[in-house]
């Protein structure tokens, strides 16, 4: 696709600009379907963006994206549909915005909650500096429920700035979207929303306007430009209704199942599948177990619990410190609660992690999906740092399953254990067998009489592990390798009875404070001769996540080298 002038939008006829909708939602469609990516959040937004596009002077005006997924369409508009072919794809586009990518782009965003600060904090440094332009906050209804969001609208008055915040409301985040501000604005679109309701919003400084059609630009475009003009005196929440995968049929019915889609179709299980088939197992004996998430109950496996038991399961929204001290209270009171989450949002609740979970020694245990490396969705969601800011936490222990079916044994040891337990895995895996194992303790999978251990923390990293080794018995010689399978607590009873000269490490996670930094720790001052294999000091871009694994830190030729120099060392 050509790239598309600012002359092009701006001097269009209405018919002119449906057909570049329509242009638009097809190239989306095709690219998405090539390159993975989200889709049906993107096909919804076509015509607010090309009407934002049409009223607005951007990159002179600035907008900013509440989570950022739903940016392809800004991205076509500002002189990269060329490249749009390369959305995701290492060295190509992100699939977020990206302030290195294109001045088009103000501010990196990637989890929800942070435009509105965002673009206070731009309008702010505007009045400062004394320059005029424009500064839109384009937020979903699901992000709407992220306490970060009132946070930012409480100060509004305080800053004494003027933003335009544009609510694309569409009645979904990644699953559909609950709880008290959905059913606010349900009642504001259904025309039921008592005066006090609008007033809420008026109290922190903003003029509601709205419900307009956000699919239809006869709508769009005069009140957009009503909210430009009304910018002039005060802020503005400008609440447009859209229709998730807009134009497409199959993702209009199925916008969770279509909201983000792989560049390939997965050929290994996924744990979350195996996740909601366990918990579903396991509540069935045990009365206890209650399972919660942040909005995200599709993509975490959780559908058929929250079918067989609702009155034990709990979408808060994405509200992620708000679900870890629910976990919190109710474990206090004798209940065995499962919180289930992405590694990267699990970062939006460490205070609440150290505090409330492990401070109290709670029996919350997290189940943390998409750890280590990602892929195509880049610096925002890679899950590289979950080892290292939950290994220093007391009282809280990790375990790191080698495949799926030792995951449902951790799973299972879980349901009696009586403090804090993380559990982190990939997307997908092997199978497995189902083993019982006793929570900090590793498993040694292969034993070798030779001055070499290497301990592997994970799936990625013991089939690194296993390759070298066979590598390294091609060669006429061998080394110990353990399955490291709890980072926390450590197995220190084995690991004193290893005697070996040289240890490897390889973890998929950040080097500084992992597993890796652990077993230095312990070792310390033995003389033993220590290599660690983790991912570097970076934040890690998008691209195929074998890849990037290999050039940020665990390469197998690497490894290789490194057991072969230590080899010949004897």
């Amino acid at each position: 696709m050509k790239n598309i002038s600012r002359g092009e939008v701006k001097n269009a006829s209405l018919k002119q600009l449906k057909n570049l909708c329509d242009t638009l939602r097809e190239e989306i469609f095709r690219t998405v379907s090539e390159c993975g990516g989200h889709l049906s959040s993107n096909l919804g937004v076509v015509e607010l963006t090309v009407a934002l596009h049409r009223v607005f002077d951007f990159p002179e005006d600035k907008i900013v994206f509440d989570v950022g997924h739903q940016c392809y369409t800004h991205k076509l508009l500002s002189g990269r549909a060329e490249l749009f072919h390369t959305l995701r794809k290492e060295g190509g586009l992100s699939g977020f915005p990206k302030r290195t990518e294109s001045e088009y782009d103000c501010y990196d965003t990637g989890h929800a909650g942070t435009a509105v600060s965002a673009a206070l904090g731009i309008a702010k440094a505007r009045d400062i500096k004394g320059e005029q332009f424009q500064v839109i906050a384009l937020v979903g209804d699901g992000s709407f429920n992220n306490g970060l969001i009132y946070e930012a609208l409480n100060s509004l008055r305080i800053l004494n700035t003027r933003i335009l915040i544009v609510l694309n409301d569409n009645g979904m985040s990644i699953s559909p979207t609950v709880g008290g501000t959905h059913e606010l604005l349900e009642e504001l679109k259904d025309g039921r929303a008592p005066a006090e309701n609008i007033r809420l919003f008026e109290r922190f400084g903003l003029q509601y306007m709205g419900v307009y059609q956000g699919n239809r630009l006869e709508e769009l475009l005069p009140a957009l430009e009503k909210a430009k003009e009304t910018l002039r005196s005060s802020s503005v929440l400008l609440h447009v209704v859209t229709k998730k995968g807009q134009g497409y049929p199959f993702c209009e019915n199925a916008p969770a199942e279509t909201h983000g889609l792989s560049p390939k179709p997965a050929s290994k299980k996924e744990y979350a599948s195996a996740l909601g088939e366990e918990l579903t197992k396991l509540a069935e004996r045990d009365r206890r177990i209650v399972a919660v998430t942040a909005a995200m109950t599709d993509s975490l496996g959780l559908r058929g619990f929250f079918e067989r038991f609702p009155d034990r399961a709990f979408d808060v929204g994405i509200c992620e410190e708000h679900a870890s001290v629910l976990c919190a209270s109710l474990a206090g009171r004798g209940l065995k609660p499962y919180y289930a989450i992405y590694s990267t949002f699990l970062q939006r609740a460490f205070d609440e992690i150290v505090h409330d979970i492990c401070g109290q020694n709670l029996p919350v245990t997290l189940c943390i999906d998409r750890a280590g490396i990602t892929g195509e969705d880049g610096e925002t969601h890679q899950g590289v740092f979950d080892l290292s800011y939950l290994s220093m936490i007391p009282n809280l222990a990790i375990g790191v399953p080698k495949d799926i079916g030792e995951f449902r044994a951790m799973l299972r040891a879980s349901a009696n254990y009586p403090g804090p337990l993380a559990i982190r895995y990939p997307r997908a895996g092997e199978e497995g067998e189902v083993r019982d194992l006793e929570i900090g303790k590793f498993e040694i999978l292969h034993s070798n009489i030779s001055n070499i251990v290497m301990f592997a923390c994970g799936e990625r990293c013991l089939k690194l592990a296993k390759d070298v080794l066979k590598k390294a018995q091609s060669e006429g010689f061998g080394f110990t390798l353990v399955n490291a399978r709890f980072v926390k607590p450590l197995d220190t009873e084995l690991l004193c009875k290893l005697k070996h000269k040289y240890i490897v490490t390889l973890e998929d996670n950040v080097r500084c404070g992992g597993f890796g930094d652990a077993i230095d720790r312990f070792y310390l001052n033995e003389g033993r001769i220590i290599a660690n294999f983790g991912y570097l000091d970076a934040f890690i871009p998008h691209g195929e996540a074998h890849s990037l694994a290999a050039k940020y830190g665990l390469d197998s030729a690497e490894i290789w080298r490194t057991v072969r120099e230590f080899h010949a060392r004897g």
